[in-house]
């Protein structure tokens, strides 16, 4: 029997629990299952509070005390030991029936999504016909605050396809905080985001150094010709490509999140699993609904 989920990923700061409780409220809105799994052993205040929380098998702080290390290795060492008991997983996940939607929140580590084999490894374990088979649909968050600054955005828009070119599963990009740029940037400017181009350096390109600032300083590097020719290279390997395009996401808009549920649920093919209703039970409602 398979199962449906999604997987919200995206660097720090990008709303990724924000938009998980807001999909949770209008799931439960629109009385439809859900099981919240946390993954983010650094976590602690929950909204909803997660049904399955990786800190029940291993928390971040406790790592970072008895082994000595840092937050970034902390974490990976979080995982490599979570890849080694995913019957904590299975166990749970297992019971749950086709009409669950399984919203796995993670960190924001940006290096776990670019080029460290563990998330790929956990989505094989996760959608490995015969064992959980999950339906599985990755949701990549990047704040639309990124729009401000050029070179920051491509950044971001690499990061996210080199989460899909890695976990090699269906994905869905998604600019959140929308509310943050409202008054900042224009709607037709925002648009020339939606589908990330290299044409977007043109506006940055045309603008003048100044040559009053010291040579070695940061913000005179960041306009000099070779950090302009770093991101002409980005965001033409992002074009070549032709991967990445942006959903708007304000989360609180109930439309707006039920507008990126209806994507997520295209592209696990949710509704296509539901059993259909009989005329009858059909007829039956309506008249429930007249009375």
């Amino acid at each position: 029997m398979s199962k449906y989920g999604v997987l919200v990923m995206g660097p720090a700061g990008a709303g990724k629990t924000t938009f998980c409780s807001a999909l949770i409220t209008h799931l439960r809105n629109n009385r439809r299952s859900c099981f919240y799994v946390n993954l983010d052993p650094a976590a602690e205040e929950f909204v909803h509070e997660p049904d399955l929380d990786i800190k029940d098998l291993i928390s971040l702080e406790d790592v970072m005390e008895e082994m000595g290390l840092g937050p970034n290795g902390g974490l990976i060492y979080c995982f490599e030991f979570l890849l080694e008991n995913l019957d904590f997983l299975s166990d749970a996940l297992d019971p749950l029936s086709e009409e669950y939607l399984i919203i796995i929140d993670m960190p924001g580590q940006i290096e776990l999504y670019t080029h460290i084999p563990i998330l790929p490894a956990l989505v094989k374990h996760l959608t490995r016909t015969g064992a959980l088979d999950i339906n599985l649909c990755a949701t990549y968050l990047l704040e639309a605050t990124f729009v401000v600054d050029r070179a920051k955005f491509f950044a971001g828009t690499l990061s996210a396809m080199s989460a899909m070119i890695m976990l090699e599963v269906p994905h869905v990009n998604v600019m959140s905080k929308m509310d943050l740029v409202k008054g900042q940037v224009s709607k037709r400017e925002l648009k020339r985001f939606i589908d990330p181009d290299s044409s977007l350096l043109d506006d940055v390109d045309g603008e003048e150094e100044d040559d009053g600032e010291a040579p070695g300083d940061t913000q005179t590097l960041m306009k000099g010709t070779s950090f302009k020719r770093l991101n002409r290279a980005v965001a033409g390997l992002i074009d070549s490509f032709s991967m990445v395009s942006f959903l708007q996401l304000d989360v609180q808009d109930e439309d707006s999140v039920g507008s990126i549920l209806s994507y997520i649920d295209d592209a696990i093919q949710f509704h296509e699993a539901q059993e259909p209703r009989e005329p009858r039970e059909e007829m039956e409602q309506e008249e429930q609904y007249v009375e």
